[in-house]
């Protein structure tokens, strides 16, 4: 086994590094208190190359994989640079167009992903279909070579800016399907097409990413829209499902670095008993030492979810680990790191409490704690379903 990042990866984390000499946390914190996307810095990256890591050359990409894209998130996150919108657009509709669009498909949206000229949202998630994917009620129906798409979809990531969105939904109905997972198909929908309607969600915390419910009224479909195969979009779903949950984990486990770091240099300067930094007491040192373990230990597991997907190897069991693993260690290490800096970890000043939102979102978004905990109770250790 060999942990050794090559060059060019230790090159990506580091890009986080300094791109953040240029648009730091305070910056990110500008856009997410109005919760606008950080135009410059998405145009930055895109101009640097990096929306098309998973995007081969041919298309104007990198050539790279989820690896890569995993270790640029995490080099962003822990500059306090944690981008959603990296998750919906080059991650999920991205790579997922790289495996399994048509060749016309990849040259009519690849190039401009790459460019930053197209941007992408993600929606599968319904009002009664969260957690249950199999409940969901948005159908295509067919009409000759044609689709009418109608339902709704919610909590669907910075829809309001997205050019085109990438719908799972039915294309049977249930009494039609040969199996739970037939009749079900991807689509990538023209946003400006007539019948579609948004709603803004208003979300308790400040981020860049806002989040809206959408709304389909026979929003007219073609084939050329179909990603993959008509009635077969569940056999790749999870192509862009694991991808998710390994560049949430890698958001969590950047975000964990950054709190600690700013922890750290706040209790080797704090002082108030005897002219000792704070940074001496063990009761201090140990929550943050214990978090820094559980960010390293869900940052390994993360790499190896990833490792796994780059080498078409089943990656459930690790991108689920990856996921539970790094939310949690997110959680603790932002929490102890607010713990150390008293009443100075709730300032807008140390910008701490403001990411607190962020990973605790990450235990239940995408996909919460409880279902990957019985994913792997289920699928892993052979434990009998309880649904």
């Amino acid at each position: 086994m060999n942990f050794e990042l090559s060059q060019e990866q230790q090159m990506i984390l580091e890009y986080g590094d300094r791109i953040s000499k240029k648009f730091d946390h305070r910056y990110w914190k500008t856009y997410a208190e109005r919760a606008e996307t950080p135009h410059e810095l998405y145009a930055q990256i895109a101009e640097d190359g990096y929306l098309g890591l998973m995007v081969p050359e041919a298309y104007g990409g990198s050539g790279l994989g989820m690896t890569e894209m995993a270790l640029f998130m995490e080099g962003l996150a822990r500059n306090g640079i944690p981008l959603l919108n990296l998750v919906v657009g080059p991650t999920m509709t991205m790579g997922l167009l790289a495996k399994h669009a048509s060749e016309s498909m990849k040259q009519r949206f690849l190039p401009q992903g790459c460019s930053g000229k197209q941007k992408f949202c993600f929606a599968i998630t319904e009002p009664n279909a969260g957690t249950n994917t199999m409940e969901i009620t948005s159908v295509a129906k067919k009409d000759g070579n044609k689709f009418l798409l109608n339902g709704q979809k919610i909590y669907i990531t910075d829809a309001n800016t997205a050019d085109y969105a990438l719908v799972f939904a039915r294309t049977k109905n249930k009494g039609e399907s040969a199996s739970k997972t037939d009749g079900f198909t991807l689509f990538m929908v023209d946003m400006k097409q007539p019948g579609i309607s948004k709603t803004r969600i208003s979300i308790s915390f400040p981020m860049p990413e806002s989040q809206w419910q959408l709304f389909f009224d026979n929003v007219p479909l073609s084939l050329d829209d179909v990603v993959g195969e008509v009635d077969k979009g569940f056999n790749i779903l999870f192509d862009t499902l694991n991808p998710e949950r390994i560049i949430v984990a890698s958001l969590c486990t950047g975000v964990g670095q950054f709190a600690l770091k700013r922890a750290v240099d706040y209790a080797n300067e704090r002082k108030v008993f005897r002219d000792t930094p704070i940074g001496a007491y063990q009761g201090v040192q140990h929550p943050l030492a214990i978090a820094r373990s559980e960010i390293e230990l869900a940052t390994l597991m993360t790499l190896k979810a990833a490792w796994a997907f780059d080498q078409n190897l089943p990656a459930g069991e690790f991108s689920n680990i990856a996921k539970y693993a790094s939310a949690e260690a997110g959680i603790k290490a932002v929490d102890s790191s607010i713990q150390v800096m008293g009443g100075s970890g709730f300032t807008k000043e140390f910008g701490l409490y403001d990411l607190y939102g962020v990973v605790r979102l990450m235990r239940t978004a995408p996909v919460n704690r409880e279902m990957l905990l019985n994913y792997i109770a289920n699928h892993v250790m052979g434990l009998p379903r309880s649904y």
